[in-house]
């Protein structure tokens, strides 16, 4: 018996010692690449590498028994800057998962070299919904939001609360066409009609053209199609212009906590938008923004960070349930697993990478309304995430076509 119970411990360390030893070069590595000088650095950017460092600090600093680190570059909202730094990363520094992504063109760039290279690609900053769709990739899933859900949330609710009449301002690349694509399907299939859109370019300094125009329509709401500065620009401009009459109200489809800072309440309020978490909403979301800010410099997280944390954590759990850093099997057992954290609660992520959390309409809180620091949303209704995001079926997901025949 004794000679029995030394060979059945002599396994189970050998079984440790050989799921330690499956993780890649004694290191996971995670590269968290996204902008940090330029358009969307003030909603990503170091804020959201803070994330990815705060997950990596609370999960303990190893996995599998061994280290974790976390390597950031700037893209430069270039694709071909990001592929070359993440074939460099993935070729030379031996990095296991790419992370963040921020900017629709660039994540697709990014999701054909982790698919290339066999890498973990944790999308939580990229919008189009193509990535869980057309582009979707069997090591890869995505965090945060999507186009569809955006448009979905926004688009469904307002229409259902009476705003029938659209107008769009859009951002002219991919990421606003495939939002306004998206809610023009929502506000027919809710019951309203889209009137029109202008096309805008990146990066303008001034709107004051395209508002006149809009200002002509008859819309009961001008939906802005756009991010980052454009969007924080064209709220100001919609604002001084008095582009809004009675009755009229303003949309935005991606909108973040942090955009209210430079404009203020008083240019803000009343705007309707989705978003996937506010820092307020719960004791736990309260005590977890408490505990980013003291890591992060006083920042105040949005979407993007809470969404980069909860892959990041889960990515190292699923490392760890796997015994193993290998991509492929960690994509199995981060789909197998459910999504548990500081906002996510049993959350399930489909076999194209879609994280099926919680998405919210809200809208910016008045000046009067706002009784405290950051007190800036009111929540008007909630979506679970079947409801809010594409169905796998509808997709176009070649990955779900080949397992479903």
């Amino acid at each position: 018996m004794r000679l029995i119970g030394l060979i059945a411990c002599g396994a189970l360390i050998g079984a440790m010692g050989s799921a330690a030893a499956q993780v890649s070069n004694d290191v996971v590595r995670i590269g968290v690449i996204n902008d940090q000088n330029s358009q969307f650095a003030y909603a990503s950017g170091q804020t959201s590498v803070a994330a990815a460092r705060m997950a990596v600090q609370d999960f303990g600093g190893k996995v599998l028994g061994k280290p974790i680190e976390v390597l950031s570059a700037d893209h430069q909202n270039k694709p071909d800057v990001a592929s070359g730094i993440v074939r460099k990363w993935a070729d030379v520094d031996k990095v296991d998962a790419f992370a963040d992504a921020t900017g629709s063109g660039v994540a697709l760039a990014i999701q054909e070299v982790a698919r290339e290279k066999n890498k973990t690609f944790l999308i939580a900053s990229a919008a189009t919904s193509d990535l869980t769709g057309k582009a979707c990739n069997e090591t890869s899933t995505q965090w945060s939001y999507d186009t569809y859900a955006l448009s979905n949330v926004v688009a469904r609710e307002v229409v259902r609360r009476g705003g029938k009449d659209w107008y769009f301002i859009t951002a002219d690349y991919a990421f606003g066409h495939a939002l306004e694509r998206d809610a023009t399907r929502f506000i027919t299939g809710a019951g309203g009609k889209v009137l029109g859109s202008i096309k805008v370019p990146l990066n303008s300094p001034d709107f004051s053209s395209f508002l006149l125009q809009a200002a002509s329509q008859p819309f009961s709401v001008l939906a802005l199609a756009t991010a980052g500065g454009d969007t924080i620009n064209l709220i100001k401009q919609t604002a001084e212009f008095r582009a809004l009459k009675e009755k009229q109200e303003l949309a935005s489809l991606l909108f973040y906590i942090n955009d209210i800072g430079p404009l203020g309440l008083k240019a803000a309020q009343g705007l309707l938008l989705a978003n996937s978490f506010y820092w307020d909403a719960n004791e736990e979301t309260r005590a977890w923004t408490k505990r980013f800010q003291a890591f992060s410099g006083g920042k105040l997280p949005n979407m993007l960070q809470a969404g980069l944390y909860a892959a990041v954590t889960h990515y190292l759990k699923a490392i760890d349930a796997a015994g193993t850093d290998e991509p492929k099997a960690v994509a199995r057992k981060m789909r197998e697993l459910k999504v548990n954290d500081f906002y996510n609660k049993n959350v399930e992520i489909r076999p194209d990478g879609r994280v099926l959390h919680k998405m919210f309409l809200m809208q910016v809180k008045t000046p009067e309304e706002s009784k405290h620091e950051n007190d800036y949303y009111k929540i008007l209704s909630d979506l679970p995430g079947n409801d809010a995001f594409r169905s796998m079926s509808d997709g176009g997901c070649p990955l779900v076509q080949a397992n479903s025949r």
